[in-house]
């Protein structure tokens, strides 16, 4: 592996926040939710527009009985217009805006926690290669050793040939699995730096304050799922998405409702005029105002129809809300179930481990006094392995279990960012 910038899973976090494009295309909705607002607002003022114009007229068409008609003549002026809905529409499309930028924000949250937990897997997930590389490793040291043992044994007669046969087959099964666990190892590093958005010139730290279980109990004592499940009640970001579509569409039938009051519309003009030769006769300046009333009686039915499918999305939103809630429930429990697991495993596994390596150690010396034969020491060497794999597995799938129980109860950023402090 190759050895350049090493980093915790703290400093992965901080790139993959700043580098990833699945976050940045979210922060770019909320930046389009924010410029939804200005364009809300932009409807409550009033229109501001200029005009001109300037006509020359033909030789022949300049003398009439009773005016003379200008060489040419420039006219200019100002318009304001505005129209309002009595009923405050703009007002309610105003706050819709408002809650939609928030609603853009918890998006963005959510976004990022889902995220941060993809590093978090990939960089265990390279861990745990690493770790299955050098057990990989070691595994091929000892069988090394134990061919040789049976290479010197068979030259004094103590052993047969098929002992040392079988521990060279043994010897090339543990190199080819050394080269699937090298090769495993490369495609780990290689996902996490594309996650991260990094280049393949680096090395990891164990992090083991990364899945520190003390902020996610802070506030659960004594520590239960049913405590955690109203922490997700509280804190998940989907289900105050959820809560604010709701609002919005309660504000939308309010919004379309609006379609059944008047319009009140008001024009304001001032425009001047100049002739060249001037006339007399002309008006130079002309001031006046508009106000207007306009009163949909009759639209076909297409104002019932919106305010229909706006109550048919408030519904939406409340079965949505509901089913989350459920969902919310289960994946909580599950987390937390899956923790308590992972928990109990690995501390029967590292049980296992160590009599299986006392167990390795005290069979080898047998082999060597000829008090244990071939199958005696392969078998120990393979309850060695599989359980070293076992408990690299466990470590890493603990440490991640608790990570994907902060996810699920929604404080898994809040944890993030609070180590950035």
């Amino acid at each position: 592996m190759c050895r350049g910038e090493e980093f915790s899973l703290e400093e992965l976090y901080s790139l993959a926040l700043k580098n990833s494009e699945t976050i940045k295309i979210s922060e770019e909705d909320l930046y389009i939710s924010e410029r939804d607002k200005d364009r809300a607002m932009a409807v409550l003022f009033p229109t501001l527009s200029t005009f001109g114009s300037h006509t020359r007229y033909k030789e022949e068409k300049r003398g009439t009985t009773f005016t003379t008609q200008p060489e040419y003549s420039t006219s200019w002026g100002l318009r304001l217009d505005q129209s309002l809905s009595l009923s405050g529409r703009e007002l309610t499309a105003l706050k819709m805006a408002k809650e939609t930028i928030v609603k853009s924000s918890f998006d963005l949250d959510n976004v990022k926690e889902g995220y941060l937990l993809n590093v978090a897997s990939a960089y265990y997930d390279l861990l745990k290669s690493k770790k299955a590389a050098e057990i990989a490793g070691a595994n091929v040291d000892r069988l090394t050793k134990h061919r040789d043992a049976a290479q010197t044994r068979l030259k004094v007669g103590e052993v047969t040939k098929t002992v040392l046969l079988r521990a060279e087959a043994e010897l090339l099964g543990a190199q080819s699995e050394l080269i699937k666990a090298d090769n495993n190892l490369k495609l780990a590093k290689t996902v996490l730096a594309r996650t991260v958005g990094i280049s393949e010139d680096y090395d990891v730290k164990d992090s083991q304050q990364a899945s520190d279980l003390n902020f996610l109990t802070a506030n659960c004592r004594p520590v239960t799922a049913d405590c955690f499940k109203q922490t997700a009640l509280t804190e998940r970001t989907e289900l105050k998405t959820i809560e604010l579509e709701r609002k919005i569409a309660e504000d939308e039938i309010k919004y379309t409702k609006g379609l059944y009051w008047p319009t009140l519309s008001v024009e304001g003009v001032y425009s001047r005029r100049e002739d060249h030769p001037s006339s007399s006769f002309a008006i130079k300046e002309n001031i006046y105002g508009t106000l207007k009333l306009n009163f949909p009686f009759f639209g076909g039915g297409l104002r019932v129809a919106e305010v229909s499918q706006s109550r048919a999305r408030l519904r939406q939103a409340e079965y949505r809300l509901s089913d989350l809630k459920k969902s919310v429930n289960v994946e909580v429990e599950n987390a937390y179930l899956n923790l308590i697991t992972e928990s109990g495993i690995l501390d029967k596994l590292q049980a296992e481990v160590d009599y299986a390596r006392d167990n390795y150690n005290a069979v080898s010396k047998q082999f060597e006094y000829g008090l244990a034969n071939s199958i005696d020491i392969m078998d120990a060497n393979t309850l060695l392995v599989t359980t070293e794999r076992e408990l690299a597995n466990a470590k890493y799938d603990y440490q991640l279990s608790i990570l994907k129980l902060k996810r699920v109860t929604g404080i898994l950023l809040k944890t993030v960012t609070a180590q950035f402090k």
